[in-house]
């Protein structure tokens, strides 16, 4: 039944690729996985780790980087390529998700020079969160994002996040109070996701941190990115500059 379960949310995820300018509903993609759309939305989320609704927008905001960085079309025309009647709302949403303008994202040729931490509202404690990020023994990966977000899906700022050489033990401090998700990404050296190459990614979740929470170990495995994974929206630092800031340091 999974297989089928899994089958089902995959051919939703395609009919979303080939429609992200259109405006699909559930009962859409409902149709496409072949179940009721009350049963779809349960199966979707726990194959995919997010709503059905989610999942769409964070294709839209995906497919927006790639075309930002991959032609010359104006951000205008962009927006409505993915599904936006307003610009001004694809500009909103894309900076909160994605961390910068669009604009920005373009002229930074992908990628941002410095990650904000999301403190709003956040009480921060003592609690450590630490582990181990793993990788396929026969993978050559480079630099390694890993931090702390509110959802399954890696936008927005995170609430804490570290920056390692190489997959392999991390440690997050400070970390607030509330229940969190811990995200790993990495990629290939010399290689741009947005020019359909394919990063690696992990999730890590729910991690609760409370009060009298000290510590907490979470391990988390990168697996290159499939179909049913997130896409990955926040905008990181070029993966060069950021090695070079680190030998210096």
């Amino acid at each position: 039944m999974d297989e089928i379960v899994r089958r089902a949310v995959e051919r939703a995820i395609v009919t979303m690729q080939q429609n992200l300018g259109e405006q699909l509903t559930i009962d859409d993609m409902a149709r496409s996985a072949m179940f009721s759309k009350f049963h779809f939305s349960r199966v979707f989320q726990r194959v995919t780790g997010i709503s059905p609704g989610r999942f769409l927008s964070a294709m839209r905001l995906e497919e927006a980087k790639r075309l930002l960085i991959s032609t010359q079309f104006t951000v205008a025309d962009i927006s409505h390529r993915v599904g936006y009647n307003s610009v001004g709302t694809f500009s909103s949403r894309f900076r909160s998700s994605v961390g910068v303008s669009p604009t920005t994202y373009r002229q930074l040729g992908g990628t941002t020079l410095e990650i904000a931490v999301d403190t709003a509202e956040e009480t921060r404690s003592t609690s450590t969160v630490r582990g181990h990020v793993l990788a396929p023994p026969a993978d050559q990966l480079g630099l390694v994002f890993v931090g702390l977000f509110p959802s399954r899906i890696l936008q927005g700022p995170p609430v804490t996040y570290s920056i390692l050489q190489r997959p392999g033990s991390y440690t997050l401090v400070d970390v607030p109070l509330g229940t969190w998700y811990l995200m790993a990404y990495s990629m290939t050296p010399g290689i741009h996701p947005e020019l359909g190459q394919s990063p690696y990614v992990g999730s890590h979740g729910p991690i609760k941190i409370m009060p009298d929470v000290a510590a907490r170990i979470a391990d988390v495995q990168l697996h290159r990115i499939r179909i049913v994974d997130p896409p990955v929206l926040m905008a990181l630092p070029d993966t060069r500059s950021a090695t070079l800031r680190a030998v210096a340091s």
